[in-house]
């Protein structure tokens, strides 16, 4: 049973730095693409960045030169760090991953909140 536990989330201003972790278990981590979505109050969720086994990463337009994803294999965690914040990134933040074999797994959520 692959397990996903994020954290990081928080209150910040304007203009401020997060950075959510996700640490993931019981599976094999290192053949396993990984993402992080968002989903904000009446929106649907959706994909904020990813990286893949080989490290290639992805990005969503609105996020791009203000997030960065990362991963350590060794440490089975995927990292987004979330610089230039706006109130446009307040939402729950979900870890995604998705096995070798096609089977995906979320995590439970942290809320980031960007208010002054």
């Amino acid at each position: 049973q692959v397990q996903l536990v994020e954290s990081g989330g928080g209150l910040v201003q304007p203009g401020g730095s997060l950075t959510l972790s996700c640490e993931a278990s019981g599976g094999d981590f290192r053949r396993s693409d990984m993402a992080w979505y968002r989903e904000a109050p009446g929106k649907q969720r959706e994909l904020v960045a990813s990286i893949s086994m080989t490290t290639r990463t992805t990005y969503l337009d609105v996020v791009k030169g203000r997030f960065t994803i990362s991963r350590d294999n060794a440490k089975n965690t995927v990292t987004l760090n979330m610089h230039g914040l706006i109130p446009a990134d307040t939402a729950v933040y979900y870890c995604h991953g998705k096995s070798f074999f096609n089977s995906e797994y979320w995590g439970q959520g942290t809320q980031v909140t960007v208010s002054s």
